[in-house]
């Protein structure tokens, strides 16, 4: 009985093991891909913006499912726009979504409504968590913790990816500071 009930730790452990594996490699297979792209991501962020001019970025994210894209979410006025902007020419590659701030969930939408009240936009704090990881960041957005607002960006530095928390300034305030 004893060997029984020894086995399913041991396959647990193995099984641990075996996913941590197959998330490094994933991880590594997401690095490569994001170090052949020509499109920073500051510059994905800006063509989605000029879509609609007045927007503002909400998150945006790199993806490699086909050929790497960043999937980009700017918000103006009651509208969420998502585009996919290709990371080697900096073209728009698929339809664009947009949606009426009615459809997010409470989580998303008070994210949104926060980040109308957030005098930095989410490019100032891709710019601080470059320089702060010494890095080049891959995705962005506004996240919720321990009830504080705060950017959270994610820098691939070498072969590794950083994740850098960073709170909006208080009002008079001027640059964001890492924590």
């Amino acid at each position: 009985m004893a060997d029984i009930t020894q086995a399913p730790s041991d396959a647990a452990q193995q099984s641990a093991a075996a996913q941590d594996d197959v998330d490094e490699a994933a991880i590594r297979r997401v690095i490569e891909q994001f170090h052949t792209t020509r499109v920073p991501l500051d510059q994905a962020m800006t063509i989605a913006e000029r879509l609609h001019d007045g927007s503002r970025t909400a998150d945006v994210n790199f993806e490699i499912s086909g050929p790497p894209v960043y999937r980009v979410r700017t918000v103006k006025n009651e509208h969420i726009y998502e585009n996919v902007i290709d990371a080697s020419t900096g073209s728009v590659s698929q339809r664009e979504i947009a949606s009426s701030l009615k459809e997010l969930d409470r989580e998303d939408l008070a994210k949104v409504v926060a980040l109308k009240w957030i005098k930095q936009e989410l490019s100032d704090a891709v710019r601080v968590a470059e320089k702060a990881a010494e890095g080049k960041a891959l995705a962005g957005g506004l996240m919720r913790q321990d009830g504080k607002l705060n950017f959270v960006v994610v820098v691939a530095t070498g072969d590794r990816l950083k994740e850098v928390l960073l709170e909006p300034p208080k009002i008079g305030r001027r640059e964001l500071t890492p924590r």
